[in-house]
């Protein structure tokens, strides 16, 4: 059956064709070549509409997690490289990444753990005997010694510049022999010792201008505990 149409629905039906040819004419834009189609390169435009894509940062249950923050995590929680997991005992590695963090301990180049206890701590000023308040440092090295039942321990005595080297190292001797002594009395562990005299700062034992740096040299003034790494096999 024909549908008839008004001549004003005609008229109104024509304007919004004429309409919609001229909105995609817009939208349009017609090249002439010389060029056979094959042979024309195709060339991909952006899209002036498209959406833009963003990256998102990643948004914990707690909200933003800074850089700073995030390392500081992963360093409390014990690299891999110094907790040596596969030498602790199951039970013991949580107990043992607190022990690391606490007593800050630092891997060497030689994949061992080492931790260097203040001898202030330790010791009274000139003395290899140690105080009576040494005991709660000497308890948490020596726990963090059970964790590696395997590994071989040493324990290096350090001084100050102040001083001659034979008196400075047959000071740190004494004292890395009496720490050795205080730790084998709680692990039942063999411990090896050595006195290294001022060869060995951690800091200057001067300032630049050439004065005493009294902080330097008490950050020398050390006993270190050295958790060796296992021999290859």
């Amino acid at each position: 059956m024909a549908v008839r149409c008004s001549p004003a629905w005609r008229a109104v039906l024509w304007a919004a064709c004429c309409a919609a040819v001229a909105s995609a004419a817009q939208t349009l834009e017609v090249r002439r070549s010389s060029q056979s189609l094959a042979a024309t390169p195709t060339h991909l435009q952006p899209a002036d509409a498209a959406p833009l894509t963003q990256l998102q940062p990643h948004v914990t249950h707690g909200g933003l997690v800074p850089r700073e923050t995030e390392t500081r995590l992963q360093a409390a929680a014990g690299p891999a490289t110094l907790l040596r997991a596969a030498e602790v005992p199951p039970q013991r590695l949580e107990q043992t990444r607190a022990l690391l963090v606490e007593l800050q301990a630092q891997p060497t180049p030689e994949q061992a753990i080492s931790i260097d206890l203040p001898a202030d701590v330790l010791f009274d000023f000139d003395k290899a005997e140690l105080r009576a308040d040494a005991a709660r440092s000497l308890d948490k090295a020596a726990e963090l010694l059970k964790s590696y039942p395997q590994a071989p321990i040493d324990v290096v005595g350090h001084t100050d510049g102040k001083g001659g080297d034979a008196y400075n190292d047959a000071l740190s001797q004494r004292r890395a022999a009496a720490v050795a002594a205080a730790l084998q009395s709680r692990t039942g562990r063999p411990i090896a010792t050595r006195g290294m005299g001022k060869r060995q700062p951690v800091a200057p034992n001067t300032t630049p201008d050439g004065r005493d740096d009294p902080d330097g040299r008490q950050r020398n003034r050390r006993v270190q505990i050295v958790i060796g790494a296992l021999p290859v096999r």
